[in-house]
């Protein structure tokens, strides 16, 4: 019975990492055209996530965490507007380094990660409930 509790705990902390890095994503898609507002003024910078793995002593198994959110340092495009207000004495404005192709395959990603946490947490849950029918 304790490692059935162990198991939906383990999901249940997958499922929260998942959902922190759909909110990071979502971020990022929300902001993927947020330039600058001054001439020179840097555009919006893609945040990334890691994860950790972390021993949770009174379930006695490893537990996913979110290590730390952090931001993108990859150059940003710059694109040829001398009207735009955030355009530098160039004429370039910069633009953010979100590609948001790659936003949505990684909400897909979280999006999957999240469900399969979500159906063992599942099955753990039916498996205790037909443990204790059975007991009775």
């Amino acid at each position: 019975m304790d490692d059935l509790m162990a198991s939906s705990r383990i999901s249940t902390s997958g499922m929260k990492a998942q959902a922190t890095r759909l909110r990071v994503v979502s971020e990022n898609i929300a902001n993927a055209d947020s330039v600058g507002t001054k001439p020179g003024e840097a555009p919006y910078r893609r945040k990334t996530l890691s994860f950790k793995s972390e021993l949770n002593r009174e379930v006695g198994a490893d537990m996913v965490k979110v290590k730390k959110i952090s931001t993108d340092n990859s150059d940003f495009e710059r694109r040829y507007d001398p009207a735009h207000p955030a355009a530098g004495a160039d004429g370039y404005v910069q633009l953010p380094n979100v590609k948001p192709l790659v936003e949505m395959m990684d909400m897909r990603e979280a999006q999957r990660g999240y469900e399969a946490n979500l159906n063992a947490m599942q099955i753990s849950r039916q498996m205790i409930s037909k443990t204790v029918d059975m007991l009775k």
